[in-house]
């Protein structure tokens, strides 16, 4: 069985865009009392095939967000995209989320639900057709729908791994 390789990108040369996909206040129940914190995820991308997640953790929301954003920074992914939608349809998985991800025709849009959307969009897929199954969680939603856009493969990928030509990726 081969394994995938991800391609991690350098953050020197691109511009980042980050979105928040949620925050959440936490709490810790002390000899005091409680003492709330606050936890949020994050998605960077350049919208142009670069996308990558990251949690944060703090005691205000924007501290927790600028962690998030510098964790995503560390964790991003090179993102196969093909005239603005995905090259092919794949499912991918993270523990309790399941995310199904299909190609679709130019003009249809992000039909994609609050976390996957975001992924999506910021990789730079303005078409394509998406559907959450299994944990609604938006933890296990985002890592399961970047595992899904690293199994993608570009045709011009598959004939250099094959040593074959690229007409004959599609020609048989």
């Amino acid at each position: 069985m081969s394994t995938i390789n991800i391609k991690r990108v350098k953050t020197t040369d691109i511009e980042l865009k980050d979105r928040l996909v949620s925050i959440q206040r936490v709490a810790k129940v002390t000899k005091g009392g409680r003492t709330f914190s606050f936890s949020a995820i994050v998605v960077v991308g350049d919208e142009n095939g670069v996308v990558g997640f990251g949690l944060g953790k703090a005691k205000e929301v924007t501290e927790a967000i600028a962690k998030g954003v510098d964790d995503a920074k560390k964790n991003l992914v090179k993102v196969p995209l093909l005239n603005g939608t995905v090259p092919h349809e794949q499912i991918g998985k993270f523990s309790g989320g399941f995310v199904l991800i299909k190609p679709a025709a130019v003009g249809t849009g992000v039909i994609a639900g609050g976390a996957m959307r975001a992924v999506l969009e910021s990789a730079g897929i303005h078409n394509v057709l998406a559907k959450s199954k299994g944990s609604s969680n938006p933890h296990n939603v985002v890592k399961a729908t970047v595992d899904a856009l690293t199994k993608m493969r570009d045709a011009y990928t598959i004939a250099q791994t094959r040593g074959i030509d690229l007409n004959k990726v599609f020609n048989g």
